[in-house]
């Protein structure tokens, strides 16, 4: 039976969602079983054998529903293998070297022992809410600055370490 995979994710404008449905994409090919849904619509994690959890970062912080989820559920997090990503620079400085998870991220990493964080470049377009993402676009600093095959190949070895520690 193949392992269950969650990953959940809190979003503004959509972007960080369409990360999570590539990693998920990405674990499914890999045999396990997956979906990306919002962090706000989980009701429980105990179906699941393991967790990506992944949040927009929004002026140094990230997404308010990947925080609650996280905090929801953390002693069931603290249970399964755990991963955090976020998803935020509007420039290419994710693909071109590691940046560090902001303090909330991190704390909420040593206390749950997440196994890995990744930030990824984020993905700002016309039309998208909010006052400041309105001034970004108007300054002309937005566009998507994921970098699709570095999502897939960190998805990759999460679906390869999870189907290492499954038991047969």
């Amino acid at each position: 039976m193949p392992t269950n995979v969650l990953v959940a994710y809190g979003t503004t404008n959509g972007s960080t969602g369409e990360i999570a449905e590539t990693i998920a994409r990405v674990l499914r090919e890999e045999g396990l079983a997956a979906e990306a849904l919002p962090a706000g619509a989980v009701p429980s994690v105990t179906e699941y054998d393991a967790v990506v959890v992944g949040g927009g970062l929004y002026a140094g912080h990230w997404h308010k529903d990947a925080r609650r989820f996280v905090r929801r559920h953390r002693a069931a997090l603290a249970e399964r293998p755990l991963w955090f990503f976020s998803s935020g620079p509007l420039d290419p400085s994710a693909s071109e070297r590691d940046i560090p998870p902001v303090p909330w991220v991190k704390r909420a990493m040593n206390r749950l022992d997440v196994r890995e964080h990744v930030t990824f470049g984020g993905c700002l377009r016309e039309g998208a809410k909010g006052w400041v993402a309105r001034m970004i676009l108007r300054n002309g600093k937005g566009g998507d600055f994921r970098d699709i095959e570095q999502i897939k190949a960190w998805a990759a070895s999460i679906g390869h370490e999870t189907a290492l520690a499954r038991p047969v």
